[in-house]
C-alpha cells in the first residue's frame, strides 16, 4: 500500500513499542465519539439478537462466547476511522460503518474462523485490511511486521482481557456494596445459591449485559494500540521518518536551486585546469620513478661482479680478525655515531594551548619561586605541627581509657538496665469480668428501682443489662415494630431511628453506648452517673416508680 506520508497528521519517528501504544492510544481518544459509536452501533443488534435467541433457547453461555468470537467484526470499523484520521480526515460513525460494505473484504474473513484465537490481531489486523496485499504475499508481510513487535502485542492483548474481566466483576462486587453489613452473609449465600443451582434468565443477561459493556469500552482501546504498533512497525521497516525529513529538506532547497546552478556553471571551466595540472605532476612523477629505476638497475648490473653476498671477505674474521681488538678510536667513532643527529632525529612540534593552561602555569612558576624563598620558614612549621598532632592523638587514646574505665566501674548501674531488667513493668490492663447476665423473662414493675438493688448487691453489669431490656420494650412499644429475636445492638438502634421523639431517640443510643461500654469494654458508670441514667429513663420513657 502506497502511504502519502507527506498528509500525515501525526509526528512519525521511530519510538519503542509502549510509545507506539500510547500514540494508538491518543488518537482512540482524539477520534472518540466515532470510534465508540461505530462500535455500538455495529454490535448492539447482535447482542439483541443472540440473547434473545438465547432466552428462547434457553442458553446465554452460547450468546457470551457468539459475541466473543465477533469481536474482529466489531474493530473493522474504528479501524477504518483511525486510518483515515491519521491523514486529518473526519470519519462519522455511521460513515464507516457504509464503508464496510466495500471495504477490507479480501484477508479478513481468517480472523473469524482459524485466526480468531491469534493474539497478534491487533497487530496483523491492520496488514491485511489496509496494505490489501496479495494473498500469496500476505503470510510473510504479516511475519515481517509481527517480528519486532509481538511480545507488545501479545501482552496488549492479555492486558485489555484481564481489564474486561476487572470491570465486569467489578461491577458485580459493586452490588453488594449498598447491602448492609449484618446482611451481607446471607446475600452472599443467596447468590451463590441462585447462580449454582439455577440461574435465573434475567441473571444471565444481565451478566452478558456487562461482559458486552466492558468489550465496548476496552475494545476500542485494544484496536488503537494494536494500530499504534503497527505504524511503528512501518515507520521502522520503510523508514518513514528519513523519508519525511528528506522531503522537508527538498521543500527547503527548492527556492535555493536556480543560484547552486548558478554557481556550479562558474565552477565548470575552473575544473580543466586543474585537471591538467594534476595530470603534468603526475607525469613529472612518473619519470622520476624511470629514472631513479634505470641507475637502480645500472648499480645491479655492475654489483653481479663484487657484492657483498658473493665476497668471502665481508665476514667479521676477516674484517676484526679472530679476536676482538677494543681501541679508543672505535669507541670514539661509535659515540660520535650516535650523536650523530640522523641516528636520532628531532622534530619541533607547536601546539595551541588554551590561555587558562598557560595562566596557570604562570602561577606556578611564581607560587614556586615563593616556595623556594618561604622553604626555610615552611620545614620548621611543619615539625611543629606534627608534634602537636603527635600530642592530640596520644591526648584522644588518654581520654578513651578514662571513659572506658569510667564505664567499667559503674557497670553495676547501668548493665541491668541496658539488658532490660531496670525497665518498669506496664501496668497489666484491667480484666474485664466476665459475668453471666441473667435477665428475667418478665420485667418487674419498677425498673429503675430493681436495677439500683443489683447495683448495691455487686452486680452493676446484671443492672445495666435490666436498663437495656426495659428500654428496648420501651423501644418496641412507641415505634410499633418487632425486633428479631436475638436482635444486636446495631439493629436496635437503627429501628430507634424510627421513634417520633428526637429526646427518646438520643436517651436510647446513650443507654445502648453505656452498655456497650460495660459489656464488651469493661468500663462501668460510677454511682452518681447511674442513678441519674436511670432517673432519666423512668422519666422520659414513663416507667412507674
Amino acid at each position: 500500500m502506497n502511504v502519502r506520508i507527506d498528509h500525515l497528521d501525526v509526528a512519525l519517528r521511530a519510538r519503542s513499542s509502549w510509545e507506539a501504544m500510547e500514540l494508538g492510544t491518543a488518537l482512540t481518544r482524539r477520534h472518540a465519539r466515532a470510534v465508540w459509536g461505530s462500535w455500538l452501533l455495529a454490535s448492539a443488534p447482535l447482542f439483541v439478537l443472540f440473547n434473545a435467541l438465547a432466552w428462547w433457547l434457553d442458553g446465554f453461555a452460547w450468546a457470551s462466547l457468539a459475541m466473543w468470537w465477533c469481536k474482529p467484526l466489531f474493530e473493522r470499523a474504528p479501524l477504518y476511522i483511525l486510518s483515515r484520521g491519521i491523514f486529518g480526515e473526519q470519519v462519522g460513525a455511521r460513515a464507516a460503518l457504509a464503508a464496510q460494505r466495500h471495504w477490507g473484504g479480501t484477508g479478513f474473513w481468517g480472523y473469524l474462523g482459524w485466526r480468531r484465537f491469534s493474539l497478534l490481531r491487533s497487530l496483523c489486523l491492520p496488514v491485511n485490511l489496509l496494505e490489501g496485499n496479495a494473498p500469496a504475499q500476505r503470510g510473510p508481510r504479516r511475519r515481517a511486521v509481527a517480528a519486532g513487535a509481538a511480545g507488545p502485542a501479545i501482552i496488549l492483548a492479555l492486558v485489555c482481557v484481564a481489564f474486561e474481566m476487572v470491570l465486569v466483576l467489578g461491577a458485580i462486587a459493586a452490588v453488594f456494596m449498598f447491602i448492609p453489613l449484618e446482611l451481607l452473609p446471607d446475600s452472599w449465600r443467596a447468590a451463590w445459591a441462585m447462580l449454582s443451582v439455577e440461574t435465573p434468565p434475567w441473571a444471565d443477561l444481565l451478566l452478558n449485559l456487562l461482559g458486552w459493556l466492558s468489550a465496548a469500552l476496552i475494545g476500542p482501546f485494544y484496536v488503537g494500540a494494536g494500530f499504534g504498533l503497527y505504524l511503528n512497525r512501518r515507520t521502522q521497516m520503510e523508514a518513514w521518518d528519513v523519508e519525511i525529513a528528506l522531503r522537508r529538506l527538498r521543500e527547503r532547497l527548492l527556492p535555493a536551486a536556480s543560484t547552486l546552478a548558478l554557481l556550479l556553471c562558474l565552477a565548470l571551466p575552473l575544473a580543466p585546469a586543474h585537471a591538467q595540472d594534476a595530470e603534468a605532476d603526475a607525469a613529472r612523477e612518473l619519470a622520476e620513478q624511470i629514472l631513479a629505476a634505470g641507475h637502480g638497475n645500472g648499480d645491479e648490473t655492475e654489483g653481479t661482479r663484487a657484492n657483498a653476498a658473493n665476497d668471502p671477505a665481508n665476514t667479521a674474521a676477516g674484517i676484526f680478525g679472530e679476536e676482538p681488538v677494543d681501541t679508543a678510536g672505535f669507541r670514539q667513532a661509535v659515540n660520535r655515531a650516535y650523536e650523530d643527529p640522523l641516528q636520532r632525529p628531532l622534530r619541533q612540534v607547536t601546539e595551541w594551548k588554551p590561555i587558562e593552561d598557560a595562566e596557570k602555569k604562570k602561577d606556578a612558576k611564581k607560587n614556586n619561586s615563593k616556595d623556594d624563598a618561604a622553604s626555610s620558614g615552611a620545614g620548621e612549621r611543619k615539625r611543629t605541627l606534627k608534634l602537636l598532632a603527635r600530642v592530640a592523638e596520644w591526648g584522644l587514646w588518654g581520654l578513651l581509657g578514662l571513659v572506658v574505665l569510667v564505664l567499667l566501674l559503674t557497670a553495676r548501674l547501668w548493665w541491668p538496665w541496658l539488658r532490660g531488667a531496670g525497665r518498669r513493668k506496664a501496668k497489666d490492663a484491667p480484666r474485664v469480668q466476665e459475668e453471666a447476665v441473667d435477665v428475667p423473662v418478665v420485667l418487674p414493675p419498677d425498673v429503675a428501682t430493681q436495677a439500683g438493688l443489683l447495683w448495691d448487691q455487686g452486680r452493676p453489669r446484671q443492672a445495666l443489662a435490666l436498663l437495656y431490656r426495659a428500654s428496648v420494650r420501651t423501644l418496641v412499644e412507641r415505634t410499633g415494630n418487632a425486633l428479631p429475636p436475638g436482635a444486636t445492638e446495631a439493629q436496635c438502634l437503627r429501628a430507634s431511628r424510627r421513634m417520633p421523639q428526637p429526646a427518646d431517640r438520643d436517651l436510647f443510643a446513650r443507654i445502648v453506648r453505656t452498655w456497650q461500654y460495660a459489656a464488651y469494654g469493661g468500663r462501668l458508670p460510677t454511682r452518681d452517673e447511674f442513678d441519674g441514667l436511670a432517673a432519666t429513663l423512668r422519666q422520659q420513657f414513663g416507667w412507674k416508680a
